[in-house]
């Protein structure tokens, strides 16, 4: 398709709510405008899509978004392709409800922002002769395809700035603290957050751990005169024995935690080492809140590159960054796959060169 080949667009969040979704949209929807689209918005992620709760974005719309948190389209993690069900009142599947919702408003093309899932349902829109296109959000920084998401900054100052202040309460106390953090299938927000707020041990979902590893570790450090040892846990990390187990037994031995990981990671090691030990979820506190000056140029850069996809009608692609640079990446490409941190990361063989123990 050429140049204007769209007229009219509509723009979702969907999944979890990350730092820097609003300044994303405001570029967006303001670069479009200029170039003479319509941005439409889409309340409440793909449900809102389904139900047809739509409404058109003006320039009034966009003031003061660059800085707000969250997601002023809502969001949710209704997924269309999932277990679908028709409509009790229409008899309509959700993407024959999807498509007329589309026509509706005249839609040329859809911009979702999201996670995984957000995009691996854009990949199976795309086949079904949708034009989408996906930006990458996560706090995880784990879709595949980009070296680099927006919101994922932010979290890391959150969790850092908890590390930072648990460090004194585990100085004063002469104690060993967990800190929770989160990255249910990938590491990278505790692999960094562990090395900017100076982790002693991480531990992630790539590399399960063994509890006497991290003893020796917090051993270690006693027996040099250090008083205190500070633990970064992902709420993904795993036990060599839980590495072992398949899916279904895994997800039956988390299903029976009556504690999450940071917890369970704590009273093993107090028992383990003799040592006071106590564990903090930071939580939500990480997807909340203003972006940072770093997520906020990160999203308007994605967004002004999306409207530019648009515009030349370059559909079914991600927006993604590589080697510094934003490229357009097939959406079948990081639908259904997690970016993993693989052995060879620079962050984590520094991590290691600086003493951090994973565990292993």
């Amino acid at each position: 398709m050429g140049k204007k080949a769209v007229k009219t667009f509509g723009i979702l969040t969907s999944g979890g709510d990350a730092p820097g979704l609003n300044a994303a949209i405001r570029s967006l929807c303001r670069s479009a405008m200029i170039n003479g689209m319509k941005p439409v918005g889409i309340r409440n992620g793909y449900r809102g899509l389904i139900d047809g709760d739509c409404f058109p974005i003006t320039e009034e719309t966009l003031s003061g978004l660059l800085v707000r948190g969250g997601t002023f389209l809502g969001t949710s993690r209704v997924k269309p392709f999932k277990n679908p069900v028709p409509d009790p009142e229409t008899g309509l599947l959700p993407i024959d409800s999807i498509k007329k919702t589309i026509k509706k408003y005249k839609m040329d093309a859809l911009v979702v922002l999201g996670g995984n899932g957000t995009n691996t349902t854009g990949s199976l829109l795309a086949a079904e002769g949708i034009n989408v296109i996906g930006l990458p959000k996560t706090i995880d920084n784990d879709i595949v395809g980009t070296e680099m998401t927006f919101g994922f900054h932010t979290a890391v100052d959150v969790a850092t700035d908890a590390i930072d202040r648990i460090h004194t309460t585990a100085d004063s106390h002469s104690r060993v603290m967990v800190v929770e953090i989160m990255g249910h299938k990938a590491g990278w927000l505790g692999l960094y957050s562990a090395v900017a707020g100076g982790g002693d041990v991480c531990l992630i979902p790539e590399i399960p751990y063994d509890i006497k590893s991290v003893a020796k570790k917090i051993h270690e450090r006693k027996e040099r005169g250090k008083n205190f040892s500070i633990v970064v846990v992902a709420e993904g990390a795993l036990s060599t024995e839980e590495a072992k187990l398949d899916k279904k037994a895994f997800k039956k031995a988390r299903a029976a935690m009556t504690q999450s990981i940071g917890y369970r990671v704590a009273k093993e090691l107090e028992e383990e080492t003799g040592l006071e030990t106590r564990a903090t979820v930071v939580g939500y506190m990480q997807r909340g809140g203003i972006p940072s000056a770093y997520d906020r140029v990160l999203a308007t850069q994605f967004g002004a590159v999306a409207a530019d996809y648009l515009d030349r009608g370059e559909f079914g692609k991600l927006i993604a960054m590589q080697d510094g640079k934003f490229a357009g990446v097939p959406l079948d490409v990081c639908a259904g796959k997690v970016r993993n941190i693989p052995e060879d990361e620079p962050m984590l063989v520094q991590a290691r060169s600086i003493g951090i123990c994973f565990g292993d």
